[in-house]
């Protein structure tokens, strides 16, 4: 059962990764275009700043709690 969990985790964890990666990709290309849409834009880099916390989140549930 934690074991099922923990593959879920990791398998949202790949998918907001490969996101956060295509993100990158399309910020660039519109930001190249001659004259690019400013709105476009903000929205997402608010995208891929939502998955970075969102990566981030998740990361943290895959390492354990250890009491120092």
């Amino acid at each position: 059962m934690i074991d099922d969990n923990l593959d879920e985790v990791r398998r949202q964890l790949a998918e907001l990764k490969t996101e956060h990666r295509d993100l990158d990709d399309v910020i660039s290309r519109v930001s190249d275009e001659a004259p690019f849409d400013q709105l476009r834009l903000q929205r997402l880099k608010k995208r891929k700043l939502h998955l970075k916390d969102e990566i981030a989140r998740l990361e943290n549930a895959l390492i354990p709690d250890i009491i120092a």
